[in-house]
This record gives structure tokens, C-alpha cells and sequence, in this order.
């Protein structure tokens, strides 16, 4: 987890200074439009990936012929799929009443095919716990694209920059990927092992495109009815919300699943090492992302200008719901760990009807009260996921309280003294670095005094990791 959390690290802040770089050339208009055709090429990524890299992962001993059944069916369905939303993208666009949108859709839309490509690979990189070198595909492809993205933006192709660097994106982890998975298809093209898989497969499938419709909901609704102006301001706060999270989220997605099968058999000893994972994350997730939000504002008026500032208020808000986004994955995994995908697919259908019948009844009051929901609610739903966790493996509600709350305590009270000790400086670097730096001493002395265990652990587990490199 801290080797996948250091890298996801690494490759995030690549991505925001790719990102810092853009904002200065892009409006939100641009960002609007490519935010309003994300959720067709999520769903058809979803569609085209079938919950096949899990499947894999939670089978003992996966079969050459397993991985070649799922490499030709991943194959045909993102081709078939791409052919479809080819045809569909007039459609789209009429949608939104944007004819703009058909060039743009065709176009991103090659991503998932070239996705199609390397889903196999990418599981077994997965399966083998090989996090370094999907570290590695995931750096490589950031900094390319993240070139190939600056240089379009600098030369005035506007929302294309954002298209082209996200399929130059894709493009590049798939060659990675498979320069570091030793495993090859054959032409031999029997489908039956990965339909006998597709029962399991499926309703993570169908989570997955449940999990997309949720988190695409701002960037359909706010394009219909709002424009792609509106949708951009959205999808900037949410960029790095996102991109902030997902760090932190890296370090879960990346081991929680394939360590938890590992432990399946001893309920016990699954608890506590569920637990140890739900601590680490809170001790990591809640800093993290809460101290974002306290200084997004300086963050964005530096980052973009005053042409970005409607994002600053969103960005604080989304940032509250950030901090959880790892805590409510840890418990999804736990579910697919178990073998009960139904369990995961119920509870995320519930989710996202929630959200959807929400936003759609909020529109007429505007943005902030659409975000303010979608945050409260997202919390809220937790209580779901630790109901399920009580059914699965005996966690209790007092549980995992004691593993949050703490974490959650200390940082309010951290960043609470770290607002009132600098509310009087005005100038907007001396503010941002005041607040970082003063948040960070007082966390990690909190922390230390405190005892953390979770803390100690960490530090003692980095320590002996260069003593054994030295050596």
C-alpha cells in the first residue's frame, strides 16, 4: 500500500503540473465539452473490461486458456462497441444540442477500443501483485501524454488537447502493459471459459457502470441543462478532487483485493487485516484530502486565474467527499474479496438511484445544492456499506468507528487551528504554503503524541525498507 500509494503520489503531481500548465490556456468551455462525453466512454470501458481483471484475480490458478478466452472476448466487444458509438455520436450531440460533439466523440471514444487491448495484461499484472511495474506503465503514460497535451493546448487546439491527451494516454499504458506481462494470446479463439466466468464478471460489470453513471451524473445533467460552461467549472473542482483522491485510492484499488482473497478462509484474521487497511487509509485520506479543501481556493486562483474562481467553492465541497472515496472502495473490495459481487452490485444500484433522483430534483436551484447533496449523501451510504460488512465478516459498527472517527477528530481539529492561526495573511503564496506546511507539523505531531500505532508502523515499515536496500 505505501509503494503503490508513493507512486500513485508521483504520478498525480505529473498530473497536475500537466494540469496547472492547461488551465492557463484552456477556459471552461473546453473542459465542458470533453466532461459531457465522458460517461459514454466510461460505460463503454466498463462494457468492454466485463469485470474480467477481478474475475481473474480472485481465481486460484488462472488458466492460459482462461486469459485467452477473456483477451478475444474484451477484443470483440470493444470493437463492436466503437462501431456502435461511432453511429451513435450524432445522437449525442443532438443531446446536448452541440454539433461540435460528433468529431470530439469519435475520437475519444478510440481510447476504450485501444483499452480493449491490454485488459488481460493489465490483470496479470494485477493478479501477481506486480505494483511496481504497473507503477511504472501508469508514469510512463502520464508523462507522455501529459506532453502530447501541453503542446496541442500551447498551439491553440482548445478542447482537442484534452481529447488527444487522454487517448495518447491509454495508448501508451496498453504498450507498457504489455511489455511487462509475460503472458501472450494465442489465435485460438474458444470464448467458454470466460463466459463460465461471466456470472461473477457481470455484476461487477454492472456495478462498475452503476459506479460511472453515479460519479458522471454533474457532467450530463450540468451539460444539458446548464452548458458546457457550467459543466466545466464542475469538472475542474472535480479534476482534482479526483486527482487527489485517486492517490490515496491507488494504494487500495491496487492491493486490497488480490490481499484480502489471500486471507478469505480466516475470517479473524481477514477482520484485523481489514481493519489495519481501513486505519491506514483515514490516516492518509482525511489530511489529504480536507487539507485540499482548506486552501482551494489560494490553490485555484494561483493554479488557473481568476477565470477558474467559481470552481474554488465546488473543489472545497467535493474534497469532503474525496476524503471518503477510499474508505467507501475498501469496503466494495471487501465485498469482491468475498465473492459477493451481488452484494457489491446492490448496494452501488441503491447509491447511484439516490444520487440521480437527488441531482434531477435539485437542477432548478442551481449548482451548489445539487453538490451539497451529492456530498451528504455519499457519506451517508457508508452506514450501508458498514451494514454489509457486519453481515460478511462480523465487523461492527463500534469497530469501525474506532478505526475512523479518531483520524477524522484530529484532523478537524488540526486544520480548524491551522485556518484560525492564518486567517490574517493576504497574500495568496504565503497563505497556501503557510497553511500546507503549518497543517502537515501539527498532523504528524498530533499523530506522534497521540500514539498512533498505524503511524509508528508506517515510519518503522519505510526505515527497515532502506536499511534492507542499503544492505
Amino acid at each position: 500500500m505505501l509503494w503503490g500509494g508513493l507512486s500513485n503520489g508521483l504520478m498525480q503531481l505529473m498530473g497536475a503540473a500537466f494540469g496547472i500548465v492547461l488551465l492557463q490556456y484552456l477556459v471552461p468551455e473546453d473542459y465542458g465539452k470533453v466532461a459531457m462525453l465522458n460517461i459514454f466512454a466510461a460505460i463503454a470501458n466498463a462494457l468492454q473490461e466485463s469485470g474480467f481483471i477481478a474475475a481473474l484475480c480472485n481465481r486460484r490458478e488462472a488458466t492460459q486458456e482462461e486469459y485467452n478466452s477473456v483477451f478475444w472476448f474484451n477484443l470483440l466487444v470493444s470493437a463492436s462497441l466503437y462501431i456502435i458509438l461511432w453511429f451513435c455520436a450524432p445522437l449525442i450531440a443532438q443531446f446536448y444540442g452541440n454539433d461540435e460533439l460528433i468529431p470530439l466523440a469519435r475520437v475519444l471514444f478510440l481510447g476504450f477500443l485501444l483499452s480493449g487491448f491490454g485488459t488481460v495484461q493489465r490483470a496479470y499484472l494485477f493478479k501477481h501483485l506486480m505494483v511496481k511495474q504497473t507503477s511504472i506503465c501508469s508514469l510512463t503514460a502520464m508523462l507522455i501524454s501529459g506532453v502530447v497535451g501541453v503542446v496541442l493546448a500551447i498551439n491553440d487546439f482548445a478542447h482537442w488537447a484534452i481529447v488527444l491527451q487522454a487517448v495518447c494516454f491509454v495508448f501508451v499504458t496498453q504498450v507498457m502493459a504489455w511489455f511487462f506481462s509475460p503472458w501472450r494470446p494465442t489465435l485460438s479463439l474458444n470464448l467458454a471459459p470466460a463466459w463460465k466466468m461471466f456470472g461473477f464478471s457481470s455484476k461487477l460489470m454492472l456495478t462498475n457502470i452503476i459506479n460511472i453513471c453515479n460519479l458522471h451524473a454533474f457532467s450530463v445533467l450540468l451539460g444539458r441543462f446548464f452548458g458546457d460552461h457550467t459543466a466545466g467549472v464542475y469538472t475542474n473542482a472535480r479534476k482534482w478532487s479526483d486527482m487527489a483522491s485517486s492517490t490515496i485510492n491507488g494504494m487500495v484499488t491496487g492491493v486490497a483485493q488480490p490481499t484480502l482473497a489471500q486471507v478469505a478462509e480466516d475470517t479473524s484474521r481477514y477482520r484485523q487485516v481489514f481493519r489495519k487497511m481501513l486505519r491506514f487509509v483515514c490516516f492518509v485520506s482525511f489530511p489529504a484530502m480536507l487539507g485540499l479543501g482548506l486552501v482551494s481556493k489560494e490553490f485555484i486562483l494561483l493554479a488557473g486565474g481568476r477565470k477558474w474562481e467559481e470552481s474554488a467553492l465546488i473543489l472545497s465541497l467535493l474534497c469532503i467527499h474525496g476524503a471518503f472515496v477510499p474508505i467507501m472502495t475498501l469496503y466494495s473490495n471487501l465485498t469482491i474479496s468475498r465473492g459477493r459481487s451481488d452484494v457489491n452490485m446492490a448496494c452501488t444500484i441503491g447509491q447511484c438511484v439516490a444520487v440521480w433522483i437527488g441531482l434531477i430534483l435539485l437542477y432548478p436551484y442551481g449548482m451548489l445544492p445539487m453538490v451539497v447533496y451529492f456530498v451528504a449523501l455519499n457519506i451517508v451510504w457508508l452506514a450501508i456499506w458498514q451494514w454489509f460488512a457486519w453481515r460478511l465478516i462480523g465487523l461492527t459498527f463500534w469497530e469501525a468507528q474506532k478505526d475512523v472517527v479518531p483520524f477524522l477528530a484530529f484532523t478537524l481539529i488540526v486544520l480548524g487551528l491551522t485556518w484560525w492561526l492564518t486567517r490574517g495573511i493576504e497574500n495568496l503564496w504565503l497563505l497556501l504554503i503557510s497553511r500546507i506546511l503549518l497543517a502537515a507539523i501539527l498532523y504528524g505531531g498530533i499523530m506522534w503524541l497521540s500514539g498512533a500505532k498505524i503511524m509508528r508502523e508506517a515510519i518503522h515499515y519505510i526505515l527497515n525498507k532502506n536499511e534492507d536496500e542499503a544492505a
